[in-house]
């Protein structure tokens, strides 16, 4: 008899220390979870590449809609940033079952955008979601020679005839650097990564049009280049740091804020009396680090619940809309790495 390979609920629930019934929950959107257990769950149910099985009288009626995790580098979609995908996925699970379609979640590693479209071009899903940190603009155009109902999240381009659910990047920059201005700070630096991931360039652009329109100036020697994994962001930011340093730092994420105030200990710099450092995407370790990091968050759940939304009016549209390009704002969560500039 051949073994049955299929991925249990009880396999996940073992895997995240939840009851089996609490994983059931979650995957039909039901029950009183946390949002903490609710995103262990969903990560876990990522990573193994479940699919629910869907009772034969409904097999006919529910949809299929796909989001496909892409790691085509690993970079930035890899453990480290596993908190906010898992809020993604949360944010579509209870969104699809609201509107009766059926979520499927497939991780796909060292992948290009040929495999995708191969992918794609076999699956019998009525509608995708495709995490598009790592891609880029050639990517996506690819795969959108497909044709078929698809919203990228994580990642935007003008000028793109595709369908984008991402945070306004420009928006968030701003009230950083107005923040820091407020602080009294004029020398700002900008922390970035030369990481192929579409937000990070959006960030640096944002940082340096901002900052002309408050009026500051940009001192090409603070504006910094690292790794973007916590191991890479410590080590190439001791690398980079010197002897002329800004008062104030915006990092691109979290996981950069992380290596870059570790390297500015190690050089006998105090965080924040010596320098003031913002972070991007409150992740949860930014509540920990010491000082617990001043960073910019993004409801990662509504950007997954719009992207439903958005499929949803393709799938029931008479004929293919223009593409819809959706934004979602953000808010500083001012914490103990940021203080006045002489305070």
């Amino acid at each position: 008899m051949k073994k049955n390979n299929k991925t249990t609920i009880k396999e996940i629930a073992e895997r995240a220390g939840v009851s089996p019934s609490t994983v059931s929950l979650v995957l039909n959107g039901k029950g009183e979870i946390s949002g903490t257990t609710r995103s262990r769950v969903l990560e876990v149910v990522s990573s193994l590449n479940y699919t629910p099985r869907t009772p034969k009288k409904r097999a006919t009626t529910q949809k299929t809609i796909k989001f496909l995790k892409i790691a085509k580098h690993g970079h930035t979609v890899n453990r480290d940033h596993s908190h906010f995908i898992s809020d993604y996925i949360d944010g579509m699970s209870q969104e699809a079952t609201s509107r009766g379609y059926k979520l499927q979640v497939l991780s796909y590693e060292n992948v290009t955008a040929d495999d995708i479209t191969d992918i794609l071009a076999t699956s019998d899903a009525t509608a995708v979601i495709i995490l598009g940190t790592e891609l880029s603009r050639e990517d996506i155009q690819k795969i959108q020679d497909l044709h078929l109902p698809i919203v990228f999240i994580d990642t935007f381009y003008d000028l793109v005839e595709a369908n984008f659910v991402d945070m306004n990047n420009g928006d968030a920059v701003y009230t950083v650097l107005e923040h820091l201005k407020s602080l009294g700070f004029t020398k700002i630096g900008y922390v970035g990564s030369e990481t192929q991931t579409r937000n990070f360039a959006l960030r640096k652009d944002a940082f340096i049009s901002n900052m002309a329109t408050l009026g500051l100036p940009v001192a090409p020697e603070h504006v910094l280049s690292i790794g973007s994994t916590l191991s890479s962001a410590y080590e190439d930011s001791v690398d980079a740091l010197g002897n002329d340093i800004a008062e104030a730092y915006f990092c691109a994420n979290d996981i950069m804020a992380y290596g870059f105030t570790k390297a500015l200990k190690e050089k006998g710099y105090k965080v924040p009396e010596d320098v003031s450092v913002i972070g991007f995407d409150n992740l949860p370790m930014s509540i920990t680090l010491d000082p617990p990091l001043t960073t910019i968050d993004v409801s990662k759940r509504k950007i997954g619940s719009m992207a439903i939304t958005v499929l949803d009016e393709l799938i029931n549209a008479d004929t293919m809309p223009p593409a819809v390009k959706v934004l979602v704002g953000a808010q500083l969560i001012k914490r103990a790495s940021t203080r006045p500039k002489n305070g």
